[in-house]
């Protein structure tokens, strides 16, 4: 079993990385494409690392376990929700195997020891940060605080220092109890320091979030242009795969629409290349799909699709997608003067009646 994030993002790799000082040599994105287009980005990488010589297969292991411990660790912890497991094609290639059944004995006695550290300790993205830094040192060996002192910053996760220190985040949580009871450390929440350590212009961000549909079919893109831009969206769209390409680089969209089924270069293959470009990494990428499989859905996460849509679908599918990436509309808001740079437009032959840009 191997879980990976769907943002595409190498953060959870590259604090296992750490703790062998090698977090800063991760490869490109060429370097992984083959593998990871089989499997994740994650996956893609670590294997890269490998035949680099940059991991050893014994280091490879180590962090695909914990990795898979951290999975299961969220996933048993969770106190409702619904989920689902979905077989798909097994790891190629593949560097170890795991009974889940032998992890899930000792995984529950950890959650059920986790639980009992509440209400002190509520999430493991909670971030500790040393406020009596004389109190926590004569309480600990100088061996800890030397050790511990540049995590507790505020902006370092409980998760993350258990990946550093190579421990499980319920070994890591007790150790650090005591002195969170004892008001040496307090823990931060990670949505409460985001948003404390953020500029207020980017708070209040100065344009409407910006959609960009990629679909062969003009009745599609009308129909999502038309929906968007009734709720205070920048949507835009294209009908030519292959121009996409380059001009996403210069929308810098906030959320892409993306077809499964065009000619040329498929949703599928365009989806997979812009998560090998750094600046696409992180953007969310719905596919729509007119099909409602099993598979379309499986290699639509494997190529780093967020979500799916599947056609035809009604306006309040459409803006419930593009809250959750995208966030809000403002259809109150009055429409800036001027479209995007006319440079584009000569290249533009795509539905753009009701593109704008702040």
């Amino acid at each position: 079993m191997y879980a990976g994030p769907t943002d595409s993002s190498l953060q959870r790799l590259q604090d296992h990385l750490h703790r062998y000082g090698i977090d800063k040599s991760l490869p490109g994105p060429g370097t992984t494409s083959a593998i990871a287009a089989l499997n994740s980005l994650e996956y893609g990488t670590l294997w890269a690392m490998l035949e680099q010589h940059l991991l050893t297969p014994d280091q490879g292991r180590t962090i695909l376990s914990h990795m898979v411990r951290e999975t299961l660790f969220d996933l048993l912890g969770l106190h409702q929700g619904s989920f689902v497991f979905q077989l798909s094609s097994a790891l190629s290639p593949q560097l170890m195997t795991q009974k889940v059944s032998a992890l899930v004995t000792g995984l529950t006695q950890q959650i059920q020891t986790w639980h009992q550290l509440h209400p002190q300790l509520q999430s493991p993205d909670q971030c500790p940060i040393l406020v009596d830094p004389e109190s926590f040192r004569a309480s600990t060996s100088e061996a800890a605080y030397a050790r511990l002192v540049t995590w507790l910053d505020g902006q370092t996760s409980l998760r993350q220092i258990a990946r550093y220190l190579n421990r499980d985040l319920v070994t890591v949580a007790r150790s650090l109890l005591p002195s969170i009871q004892q008001g040496h450390i307090a823990l931060m929440h990670p949505t409460a320091q985001a948003q404390a350590s953020r500029p207020l212009a980017q708070l209040w961000p100065q344009r409407l979030p910006r959609i960009v549909c990629v679909d062969d079919s003009a009745s599609i893109r009308a129909q999502v242009e038309h929906i968007l831009d009734r709720q205070g969206y920048e949507a835009t769209s294209i009908g030519n795969p292959l121009k996409a390409l380059g001009l996403l680089f210069q929308l810098q969209p906030d959320l892409i629409l993306c077809d499964i089924a065009m000619p040329e270069l498929d949703g599928y293959e365009l989806c997979a290349m812009l998560r090998h470009a750094n600046a696409f990494r992180q953007t969310p990428i719905v596919m729509l799909t007119g099909k409602d499989g099993f598979l379309d859905r499986v290699k639509a996460r494997m190529v780093g699709a967020n979500d799916y849509l599947t056609k035809p679908f009604g306006p309040n599918e459409l803006l419930a997608l593009a809250e959750k990436y995208a966030g809000p509309g403002d259809p109150d808001r009055p429409r800036p003067d001027k479209l995007l740079a006319d440079a584009l437009a000569h290249e533009l032959d795509f539905d753009f009646n009701h593109a704008s840009v702040a």
